[in-house]
């Protein structure tokens, strides 16, 4: 028996899709959980130029959580999105212990198509 041999295998195509949907159906008040706030720095301030907006997010919130959560909140369709852990750092304390740690926190970058702002105040 040869390793490659002339036969090729048939594929199937599948009648469902292999990814899951954008958006998620939420719960009545869920999505605030899990956008917690704008994150707002110097380098997210200059992305909303290009639209695109930086959230504090839930740490076990999915990508497809996030997106049916800004849907709901802002009312606009998010392009894409993309999310990032950032570790806690050690802060020194002014106390007998030294040091401390900051909790550890997950960010979403949202992308908006273009004309779709949105308003934080």
């Amino acid at each position: 028996m040869a390793i490659f041999g002339k036969k090729k295998k048939e594929t199937k195509k599948a009648d469902a899709p292999r990814h899951r949907a954008r958006t998620t159906a939420l719960a009545n008040g869920i999505e605030h959980e899990i956008i917690r706030a704008p994150w707002f720095s110097e380098k997210a301030l200059i992305a909303t130029e290009k639209g695109v907006y930086v959230f504090e997010v839930s740490l076990r919130a999915t990508k497809a959580d996030i997106a049916g959560a800004i849907k709901e909140i802002y009312k606009v369709e998010p392009r894409k999105i993309r999310t990032m852990n950032v570790k806690g750092k050690p802060k020194a304390m002014r106390t007998k212990r030294g040091t401390g740690m900051r909790s550890s926190r997950r960010k979403a970058y949202v992308y908006l198509n273009s004309g779709d702002t949105i308003q934080f105040a």
